[in-house]
């Protein structure tokens, strides 16, 4: 009796990381092959955000409300689960950071696609780090991937729509 085939784990991937911003805005043509070129591709992608910190300024004299004065806004930390990664680009990022943090900051992207393949949503990032790398819990009986999470803190997000995604 022959074991099944066990899924390609790539096949449910529907984002990837790339460390190049520009790839959010590839034309069709040239999106579809991402996947294949990508640093990385992840199951899950969580810490699309951010807030904005705000001050409570109460004036003397206006007793009936409390101004809300903005300080600054931060961005959550991006983690990307369930992972396969092609080469030793994501895992030199990380390492790099280790050594020398100022020059590992890296620029990339985040592309979302649709199930047929194709491009619907993308997030740009901007001065991120490799912050955390946790690797998988290795098992010979289970389809394991080469990365279960990876962290990246990074200082601006902003997302590109699905019609710019798909712009020829």
């Amino acid at each position: 009796m022959t074991a099944p085939a066990r899924p390609e784990p790539l096949t449910k991937h529907r984002f990837v990381v790339t460390l190049d911003p520009g790839d959010a805005y590839l034309p069709p043509a040239q999106a579809v092959l991402l996947p294949m070129l990508a640093a990385g591709a992840f199951q899950e992608v969580t810490g699309l955000g951010g807030q904005l910190d705000v001050t409570a300024y109460a004036e003397g004299g206006q007793n009936d409300t409390v101004h809300q004065l903005p300080v600054r806004y931060s961005w959550n930390r991006l983690t990307l689960k369930a992972g396969v990664v092609r080469g030793s680009v994501l895992w030199s990022w990380y390492v790099a950071g280790m050594a020398d943090s100022l020059g590992a900051r890296r620029d990339g992207a985040i592309v979302l696609f649709d199930p047929a393949g194709k491009p619907a949503a993308a997030w740009a990032f901007r001065g991120g780090l490799a912050a955390r790398w946790t690797g998988p819990d290795l098992n010979a009986e289970q389809n394991a991937v080469a990365v279960e999470a990876l962290e990246i803190a990074h200082e601006g997000l902003t997302q590109v729509g699905a019609d710019a995604v798909l712009r020829a």
